[in-house]
């Protein structure tokens, strides 16, 4: 996060001023908050499928029969040697992420906090978390254990979240994000786009990130998973509305680092190029959660295509 960056609270009308913007105009303001630096994170997919949450646009709730394969908590030995691959490729932060609910859904919670420590010991690497809802001891735990940062997006703004999710609330979201910080660790909180919200709900969501002050805010793009209520989603956003979006996320909130997630790969080389110019700073590297992404090498090519540096 750029502390020297002066923040200030837009209105909804001013943002869809500015989103409204033509393109060139609109990138430019939004890149008057960029650094020369570019992020690489990574993560493991440490535990998946079986989720008891009916987020519709996912592959891993047990409410839809989709292909993927279920597995439980992988072990230490794999988390570290994903964790040394992650360092290899430029990575300065490492995710261990789970589904389900909650850390307790999978009774998995004591051997992940062994897992950040022993992250924690690799020296080079920062270590985060992506494990679901938190109660307060278990994010006491996490700050005891040395997580630096936890990950939990708001996936989309408040108003249209009913439309996504019935089995919990954007409350219950908001909340594990207000513990994270209580409890002195960064938080990495964000969205998915293309799920149908409106363009006036995607200000919303710039919005409420500004309330929550995320140190980053990973922007993901639905890929529409078979066999989920959102498989047929292809069209809802296009490539010059996930710009438009992006840049109005960076201007509504500078001091973040805003970060492509999954589903970058619907922006073509050339616009991926354009973001990192002007609103992107930070790339969550290598595949998915149950989605492919792109060879790290070509990311780290592409960042000093740009003359840009990695963090």
């Amino acid at each position: 996060m750029n502390s020297t960056l002066e923040k200030k609270i837009y209105t909804k009308e001013e943002l869809l001023r500015l989103y409204n913007l033509p393109l060139e105009e609109l990138l430019k303001e939004s890149s008057k908050y960029m650094s020369d630096n570019i992020e690489f994170c990574s993560l493991i997919n440490a535990r998946n499928g079986k989720c008891s949450q009916d987020c519709k646009y996912c592959a891993q709730s047990s409410h839809y029969r989709t292909d993927i394969e279920s597995f439980p908590l992988v072990d230490i030995e794999e988390v570290k040697k994903a964790a040394l691959e992650a360092i290899n490729n430029k990575a300065s932060r490492f995710a261990i992420v789970t589904s389900g609910k909650t850390p307790d859904e999978g009774r998995d919670f004591k051997l992940e906090l062994e897992m950040i420590k022993e992250i924690k010991k690799l020296g080079n690497l920062k270590p985060c978390a992506s494990i679901g809802i938190l109660n307060e001891e278990q994010a006491k735990q996490l700050a005891e254990a040395g997580l630096k940062r936890f990950h939990h997006n708001i996936n989309t703004c408040k108003s249209y979240y009913p439309q996504i999710c019935t089995t919990h609330k954007w409350e219950d979201r908001l909340n594990t994000c207000k513990l994270v910080k209580k409890y002195g660790m960064e938080l990495c909180c964000g969205v998915i786009l293309g799920m149908g919200e409106s363009i006036e709900q995607r200000v919303e969501m710039a919005m409420e990130l500004a309330q929550i002050e995320p140190d980053s805010i990973p922007i993901n793009i639905l890929m529409p998973i078979p066999q989920t209520p959102f498989e047929n989603y292809h069209n809802k956003i296009d490539e010059e509305n996930i710009l438009r979006t992006m840049a109005i996320f960076k201007i509504a909130n500078p001091k973040a680092v805003v970060r492509f997630c999954g589903g970058r790969m619907k922006l073509s080389q050339a616009n991926q190029e354009l973001a990192l110019k002007t609103c992107v700073e930070g790339i969550l590297i290598g595949n998915y959660l149950t989605t492919v992404g792109k060879e790290p090498s070509e990311d780290i090519k592409t960042v000093e295509k740009l003359g840009k540096h990695l963090k």
